[in-house]
């Protein structure tokens, strides 16, 4: 019914290396997460009372049932839309399209292919969600309708994905617009929520964007009225609307199809008829070599071929600047809600700077490191990274090029976190000065944070853009070196904030958590180095996978204990310096070999080596 595509992906996915440790690290995840929480609420000095345990299920409940929300939504859209795209990168799009297959079964085929992975991922939860029942607290129809909101959320994001990388005809177009629309929508939602009651007072607005919002929907899940909701729950009109979605984007597509693909630039005759056959030999040498020529005006190539094209040409699609719209608008909805904090009647909060830096720091990081993955990887399934192997271009020049191309393309990216920071210098929100102090004074304070906090977002900047060079170079695999990347990027800053969660629910104490914080931090070691080093480990790459989980985590209980926002805030002096430093061995540590051992990672020796 589905079609051979969707066929083909459930057969072959359990076969693909690592589907079961994906899953049992899962499962070793969630253990963790467990033994976390009862540390921090229990302890193990003592038993607990049947009231402590029933609240321990619950908030164990309540942070899987939101860490997977995240997982399952960022994931689903990035899943498709990088099957679609793969597909268009290695030219065999269009052989799909060529076949008998009925428009649906392509697009519902690949969409639904894609989403099998993260549906077998939510399987594996709803165990671990059942069992803690037995410990009370949580009612089985909680346990119901939180399944139902993962999957329909799964289901609205691939389809999403899909949608937006059947229309794009880059990969990086379609990762970055179906990140940056994903958003939107959430905050679209908050917008929704906001403004309904002074459009219609009477009625129940809240209600309408639980139905939309998949976080204030499984908000409801976790925290129904005791007296019930006086009709169907939220979770299930969410779900509703969530196959009206999915019906909506993928009639969409299904539409579209053969309207958008396939897509490109049109095809100009290079070579006329001749009416007669010239007898001048220069003459018909010279109409030979035009008409083999590269059709437009002839354009000067600089001195590093590869960064001409990077910011020359047209080589991450037609319309960029679609992509830095979308990112305009959900960083001006961020920045909405992130400076209305900091003026609250009750006082800004303490993390008043994170509000803003936070959200758009790890977009940015996530679209710029999702630019550098994608810039090697159309290169390889386009083909082309096997010509300009062919080539005399060295090294330097298509490492580099790379890079700058990178951080040209993103520069739209790269400002707005560097900027914010300068605003919330000026503002006094990066470190509190005394209450009788001036504004000049305010700003002094505010000083030195502002360069480590600039030193730093740049450092993670060139992190990221190294890795995706690094990690695309070192997996012939597209779709992985791709979902290694942001997943990296995610993991690491999902990691941190429930890092961050974790003690301040535990009251700033690390003491009564420490083992489950280290095994936090060997997970975190062992997964970077998994996909630092791919089939060629070394001690560099080795070092600097525990470097980095340790920096992050350093800075994260280095702020936290020292109370922000406050007086008796640390300096954060020794955090940016312990960060800067390990990230910087890093990105040395991937660099050097980019660079120096580029014709032997790729497959292209030198003349030296074959004298």
């Amino acid at each position: 019914m589905l079609g051979p595509i969707f066929m083909r992906e459930l057969v072959t996915v359990p076969r693909r290396t690592g589907h079961h440790a994906s899953r049992s690290a899962l499962i070793g995840l969630l253990v963790i997460l467990g033994i976390t929480t009862w540390q921090a609420t229990i302890g193990f000095a003592r038993d607990a009372t049947l009231g402590e345990a029933a609240n321990f299920g619950l908030l164990l409940f309540q942070i899987i049932a939101f860490v997977q929300l995240l997982l399952t939504l960022f994931f689903a859209a990035l899943s498709a839309a990088g099957a679609v795209s793969q597909e268009k990168d290695r030219r065999t799009f269009v052989l799909l399209l060529l076949t008998d297959m009925r428009d649906y079964e392509i697009v519902l085929g690949k969409m639904l292919g894609a989403l099998l992975p993260i549906i077998i991922q939510l399987m594996v939860t709803v165990p671990v969600l059942a069992m803690l029942l037995l410990l009370g607290g949580i009612d089985p129809e909680q346990v119901l309708q939180t399944v139902a909101v993962l999957g329909a959320s799964a289901m609205a994001a691939g389809s999403l994905g899909g949608l937006v990388a059947f229309w794009r005809e880059r990969t990086f177009q379609a990762l970055a617009l179906s990140v940056l629309f994903l958003v939107l929508y959430v905050c679209v939602t908050q917008v929704v929520g906001a403004v309904g009651p002074f459009l219609a007072p009477t009625m129940d607005w809240f209600r309408v964007e639980a139905w939309l919002d998949p976080f204030v929907t499984m908000q409801t899940v976790l925290s129904p009225p005791p007296a019930g909701w006086g009709g169907m729950a939220p979770a299930y009109g969410f779900v509703l609307v969530m196959i009206l979605w999915c019906v909506i984007l993928n009639g969409i597509g299904v539409w579209k199809l053969r309207k958008w693909n396939p897509s490109g630039e049109p095809i100009m005759q290079r070579e006329g008829p001749q009416d007669a056959i010239d007898t001048d030999e220069s003459i018909e040498l010279e109409k030979r070599a035009k008409a083999h020529a590269a059709p437009g005006q002839v354009r000067t190539v600089w001195e590093n071929p590869v960064l001409w094209r990077e910011i020359r040409t047209l080589a991450y699609g037609r319309r960029p600047l679609l992509v830095k719209l979308a990112f305009g608008v959900v960083l001006a909805l961020i920045l909405y809600f992130a400076v209305s904090e900091l003026s609250r009647p009750g006082g800004r909060p303490a993390f008043a700077a994170a509000y803003g830096l936070v959200p758009v720091a790890v977009l940015s990081l996530l679209l710029v490191s999702a630019q550098a993955a994608t810039s090697v990887t159309s290169e390889r399934d386009g083909g082309t990274l096997d010509i300009l192997l062919v080539t005399d271009i060295s090294p330097n020049e298509f490492i580099f090029g790379k890079l700058w191309g990178v951080v040209y393309n993103c520069k739209e990216f790269i400002i707005p976190p560097l900027a914010l920071a300068v605003f919330y210098a000026i503002r006094g929100v990066l470190a509190r000065p005394p209450a009788d102090a001036g504004p000049t004074e305010a700003i002094e304070v505010n000083f030195m944070p502002l360069v480590t906090v600039l030193g730093a977002v740049l450092v993670l900047f060139v992190f990221v853009i190294v890795l995706g060079l690094h990690v695309s170079l070192r997996n012939s695999n597209s779709r992985l070196a791709i979902a290694n990347t942001l997943g990296t990027i995610f993991f690491l800053s999902v990691g941190t904030l429930i890092s961050i969660y974790l003690i301040v629910v535990n009251g700033g104490s690390f003491a009564n958590q420490w083992f489950s914080f280290i095994a936090f931090l060997v997970l975190g070691i062992g997964g970077l180095w998994y996909v630092l080093t791919a089939d060629r480990p070394s001690t560099a790459i080795t070092i600097a996978s525990i470097l980095c989980p340790l920096a992050m985590f350093y800075c994260v209980v280095t702020v936290l204990i020292a109370k922000p926002g406050t007086e008796e805030s640390a300096d954060p002096m020794m955090p940016f310096l312990f960060l800067t430093g390990s990230f910087v061995f890093t990105i040395a540590a991937m660099l050097m070999p980019l660079v120096h051992e580029f014709d032997v990672a790729l497959g292209r020796t030198t003349v030296l080596a074959e004298e």
